[in-house]
Parts: structure tokens; sequence; C-alpha cells
């Protein structure tokens, strides 16, 4: 988990745009024991958000998933992906994810 300015620091930006990536939904974040808002570091693909990332965000704030909802599907082991709905993101397996998510709303 990645702290807002930790995250910046990653990206090469300052924290500012770190907050705006999170409040325009390019990143999910969710807040720790301590209230302090973090970022789950496999969101990350180098110093850009995983491909494919944004759009499944979307569908599942669309399903009214909350944040930790969401981290929570994403991050659950799934036998038929197989994985994590987010390592297959990883590994361009985007469409099955996509499917998957779209599906929740429904």
């Amino acid at each position: 988990m990645l702290t807002l300015p930790e995250l910046a620091e990653r990206l090469g930006t300052d924290v500012v745009h770190a907050r705006t990536m999170v409040k325009e939904g390019k990143l999910l974040a969710v807040r720790d024991k301590d209230n302090v808002l973090v970022v789950p570091a496999e969101q990350l693909d180098g110093a850009e958000p995983v491909k494919h990332l944004v759009p499944v965000l979307t569908l599942l704030a669309d399903a009214r998933y909350s944040p930790e909802e969401a981290l929570r599907w994403l991050t659950t082991p799934d036998d038929s992906l197989p994985g994590t709905p987010l390592q297959a993101l990883h590994e361009n397996r985007a469409t099955e994810v996509k499917r998957r998510a779209q599906a929740l709303g429904f």
C-alpha cells in the first residue's frame, strides 16, 4: 500500500496530481487502519496504472461497489481466471475481467 506522497513519488509527480488520479477514478484508494488514504501498489505497472484498470474501476463503481469492496473483488483469487482479476489485468487478460465486472451490475 502506498500513501499519496509515496504514490506521487512513484509516478514522478506531485501529491495533488496523485490525489486527482484517485478522485477521477484512475486509481483505487482505501483508508487503512489509521484512516490514512492508501493506494494498492499492485494497481501500477511501473509508473502508470495497469492497462484496462480504469474501465474496470468504472464498471465496479457502476455496480455500486465501495472502494473496499472493489479492492476485495480485484484481489480475490478466482480459479476460473486463474488468479486474481488484478493479476489478469497485469497479464493482458482484460476482456474476461471486464466481462465479469460488467456482470456484477446485473
